[in-house]
């Protein structure tokens, strides 16, 4: 694997029909979305979920997590896009941003709960681990749309970026980090986690749904804000820090203010 990611310069069309191309990016895209799909149909039937609204829900998550994820990226690059209003419209160029994806995902699931009288906390519980593994196949994406890499480097796993697509800042520089591949595997990492939980959860282990979604919010958090250090793809900056950077602390802290909100009201109610 390591020797291949180093010599292989990827083709982000995987076929062609003429006019019509097949990109790579795509593929995995609806190959991670399939694959969440399955594990969320896998997990719903522990909790009695009816498959009717599971179904439901799907379709509209896709369509507002993908609207969410690209109406995010949009609003980052506004400058670029006001320029090139057309671009706004090619998804199979990339520029999927995941926490718009997440904001928009989190948002019609509590609309959801709502109107069908469901925990939301349950139901995210249900679709987060889908989300997980959705987002390790989707990295792979990155790869072959040569974007979303690292800093230049001389490890044996580098990847060889076209001078077309590199930063300018590193223009002489031909093999860079793959950070695609740290977040797929960080990813993946995430998935068996979330997993492990529901099993305690079904197991009866006194496991709250809530630690599904918190423990997915915080490991992503995580993995996202040391991912940005070395990534190198343009984003406004805050504070010295990268967009993403600045989110992943803000999830960290309102995480961080829940558990101490529910410890205080555990305590006040033991009083």
């Amino acid at each position: 694997m390591i020797n291949f990611l180093h010599s292989y310069l990827p083709n982000p069309i995987l076929i062609s029909f003429g006019p019509i191309n097949i990109y790579w990016y795509g593929i995995f895209i609806v190959t991670g979305i399939l694959a969440g799909i399955l594990v969320v149909l896998k997990l719903a039937p522990y909790y009695n979920m009816p498959k009717s609204i599971i179904i439901d829900s799907i379709f509209w998550l896709i369509l507002g997590g993908i609207a969410g994820a690209r109406l995010y990226h949009i609003i980052l690059e506004l400058p670029f896009y006001l320029e090139r209003p057309l671009n706004m419209l090619k998804l199979w160029q990339g520029g999927l941003a995941f926490h718009g994806a997440l904001i928009a995902g989190i948002f019609l699931i509590w609309f959801f709960a709502k109107k069908n009288n469901i925990n939301f906390w349950l139901l995210t519980a249900i679709y987060v681990p889908g989300l997980a593994l959705a987002q390790a196949i989707g990295r792979w994406g990155n790869y072959f749309n040569q974007e979303i890499f690292g800093q230049p480097t001389n490890l044996p796993w580098g990847i060889p970026i076209i001078p077309a697509n590199r930063i300018l800042d590193y223009y002489n520089s031909q093999f860079f980090h793959p950070t695609f591949l740290y977040e797929s595997i960080g990813n993946f990492l995430i998935f068996a986690v979330l997993i492990f939980i529901h099993y305690l959860i079904i197991k009866k282990k006194n496991v709250l749904y809530q630690s599904v979604l918190i423990n997915y919010l915080l490991m992503y958090s995580l993995l996202r804000f040391s991912m940005e250090f070395i990534r190198i793809d343009s984003t406004p900056m805050f504070l010295g820090l990268r967009w993403p950077q600045t989110i992943s602390l803000l999830i960290i802290f309102f995480i961080l203010l829940y558990g101490l909100l529910l410890k205080y009201k555990k305590h006040a109610n033991f009083k």
